[in-house]
């Protein structure tokens, strides 16, 4: 791959993390701020549905509810009350009523519900019903307010779905429930007789339509609330964590990129790095560490450098010694004047010839002897030049003879 390609800068990981924190966190908060405003709030009308139909409760006459929930129990009174429902009339089942000497009673209970209903602003329904066991698919009503004609009294109600199940006689939670009548929070009581045996239920029902529309309205400002809070807080911990991390690792890595050692090059050229980072934290350890690491970096190399120097300097030295002391050697053993061997350099061929002798080297060798007479005369009538050359030519015949005598 590449160098660069598909990299993930830190930056970008960082705003990153800020943001799914900051809306993690805000999210959370605002879940939770309403799910404890909404568990508030229906705790509130759970018990005023609750403590409602308890109060009321209270204030009837149990006694006179057992017998109306005889009389409406009977195969001749649901017949009367089916037809008075079909035909919409209402006299017929007062007229019943009276006959059974019930009238009186009904009417007075009935008005003290409607009493109480009237001086709860609050409460929307307030009834009494016969709730059957825990398989019953029906609850029977009792009685109910003026709203309600009074052949409704024995009337088989479809049981809500929340209360399948449910046996009344351990009694029954309020209920918080979205139906045909819009969302109603609804608490029960028992009406008990002298023997303390549940005769009938008092039901209320709070309407919380309102409430819910409030409540969903709270939702959306919650919402645009936390988003509003959530840029806010974001714009901020962008900032600062630009600020903070982003811009300072994003310099050290430019100038990083800007470092270029050589011989002979000073820090400011070799790109060492010279930023303002102040931040008292590990950002500083790191841009202290890499300009420390240069600064070596360079101080090696131009060690490296001199000692390279210093090293060329002492091989070209060594040359020139071995040159002149190979020129000082051959000196030596050669005789100035006529530039052939002198008589060291005879007495140490001497005794390289013996050496092999002993070592039973049979090469041959030969010993030619010139005498010259009248060298001094030759000197000094033709000056040293002439010698000279006389010598010379002297010593290239023997050197001649020594070879041809090697091959």
């Amino acid at each position: 791959m590449e160098q660069g390609k598909g990299k993930f800068s830190i930056g970008a990981k960082l705003y990153i993390f800020v943001i799914v924190t900051v809306l993690c966190s805000t999210i959370g908060i605002a879940t939770i701020s309403y799910r404890v405003n909404v568990d508030q709030i229906d705790e509130f009308f759970m018990r005023l549905s609750k403590s409602t139909a308890t109060n009321f409760a209270s204030l009837t006459d149990s006694e006179f509810f057992v017998r109306l929930k005889k009389v409406v129990s009977s195969e001749e009174y649901r017949e009367l009350r089916d037809w008075a429902e079909e035909n919409d009339n209402e006299e017929v089942i007062e007229e019943y009523l009276k006959k059974e000497g019930l009238w009186d009673e009904y009417v007075e209970e009935r008005n003290l519900l409607q009493r109480y209903l009237d001086n709860m602003p609050n409460i929307q329904y307030l009834y009494i019903i016969v709730c059957g066991d825990e398989h019953a698919l029906y609850d029977m009503v009792l009685m109910d307010d003026f709203d309600t004609p009074i052949y409704v009294t024995g009337k088989l109600e479809p049981r809500e779905p929340e209360f399948y199940g449910i046996d009344v006689t351990q009694g029954v939670e309020p209920t918080i429930s979205n139906g045909d009548w819009g969302w109603l929070c609804s608490g029960y009581a028992p009406v008990l007789d002298r023997e303390g045996n549940i005769v009938c239920h008092v039901g209320c029902d709070v309407s919380m339509v309102e409430v819910v529309k409030e409540r969903n309205l709270n939702l959306v400002y919650m919402i645009i609330g936390a988003f509003l809070f959530t840029a806010i807080v974001l714009a901020i911990s962008v900032y600062l964590a630009n600020r903070i991390v982003v811009k300072p690792l994003d310099q050290i890595t430019d100038e990083m990129k800007k470092f270029s050692p050589g011989e002979d090059k000073s820090y400011e050229e070799s790109g060492v790095m010279m930023l303002d980072i102040n931040s008292h934290d590990e950002i500083e350890d790191i841009y202290h560490a890499i300009r420390s690491m240069q600064l070596r970096i360079v101080d090696y190399i131009k060690d490296i450098t001199t000692i390279q120097r210093e090293k060329s300097r002492a091989e070209n030295e060594a040359r020139n010694k071995e040159k002149i002391i190979g020129q000082i050697s051959k000196d030596v053993y050669r005789d100035a004047l006529t530039e052939v061997g002198n008589k060291a350099a005879f007495d140490r061929k001497s005794e390289e010839i013996n050496e092999a002798i002993a070592s039973g080297d049979n090469d041959p060798f030969a010993i030619v002897m010139i005498d010259v007479n009248g060298l001094k005369m030759i000197n000094d009538n033709n000056g040293h030049s002439a010698g000279d050359l006389f010598l010379k030519g002297c010593c290239r015949i023997i050197c001649d003879v020594y070879k041809i005598g090697r091959a």
